[in-house]
């Protein structure tokens, strides 16, 4: 459930006072049966550009406040030499404008595999330019075509779209990447931050091909779907130390390095 906004000033220093009233003009609107406008216009202040979320029912105020109110990646604000960073399950690009705007040298490769969370995702981050390479598909454990998911995972919304194996030899409804092709096509030979949240999708993200790419991971904050997608992601993480932590439904790896008994 979103968190609510525990008072009128927190909500000003957040978005500043013009925002903060047409905010409040949007709710008292909607308690009076005049309804919400389609979409909402407003730049919080951890990032560079004004975003677009989508009102009228959509989970977009929820990803908004995880990392704008809670600010569930605010632990990865100290993280040095921050150039790549895949963010996989990008919804509406609220992570990586975030991202962006912490880390000013990074280019981030957004994965969202939902077209109207995608429409809305490239929306906000064309003002960054080529520091945001956003594709329609998702991350798998190989390449290859997957089928897309909807209503049938968490509440249903936009923020719980999920991706599955073709069926019955299907087309597929949208590309699937490795995250060693993804690293690849980022255009580097490491990747400093890998944000996931991709609706238990992380098992086989995180499955025996894992192998091939960890290696090429500094950090990891990831949201986990459950007991077997936790032991799925740990299970991967055997031959590495790390740092591990955690902030609101995030789980953050830092630092991983092979295990010297593992090489």
């Amino acid at each position: 459930m979103r968190r609510q906004i525990s008072s009128l000033n927190e909500w000003r220093k957040l978005v500043g006072v013009r925002s903060t009233v047409h905010w409040l003009l949007i709710r008292v609107g909607a308690m009076l049966g005049i309804g919400e406008p389609k979409t909402w216009r407003v730049r919080p202040r951890q990032v560079e550009h004004a975003l677009t979320a989508r009102l009228r029912g959509s989970s977009d105020m929820n990803v908004f406040s995880q990392i704008f109110e809670v600010e569930e990646y605010s632990r990865l604000r100290d993280l040095r030499n921050v150039y790549i960073v895949l963010d996989l399950g990008a919804n509406v690009g609220f992570s990586t404008a975030y991202f962006l705007s912490c880390f000013p040298k990074s280019r981030v490769v957004a994965v969202e595999p939902d077209r109207g969370n995608l429409a809305v995702c490239r929306m906000n981050l064309a003002a960054y330019g080529d520091r945001a390479l956003v594709l329609h598909g998702a991350a798998w454990s190989e390449r290859g075509r997957l089928d897309l998911s909807k209503g049938s995972f968490g509440d249903g919304r936009d923020w719980a779209i999920q991706v599955a194996e073709t069926r019955d030899g299907g087309a597929g409804d949208v590309e699937a990447w490795d995250v060693g092709s993804l690293i690849d096509m980022a255009g580097g030979t490491v990747v400093d931050l890998l944000k996931v949240d991709i609706e238990r999708a992380e098992i086989a993200v995180f499955g025996d091909t894992s192998k091939t790419w960890l290696p090429r991971v500094r950090n990891i904050c990831i949201e986990l779907h459950g007991p077997d997608c936790e032991e799925a992601f740990f299970s991967a993480l055997a031959d590495f130390d790390y740092e591990l932590e955690y902030s609101g439904e995030v789980t953050i790896c830092r630092n991983l390095r092979v295990k010297t008994t593992a090489r």
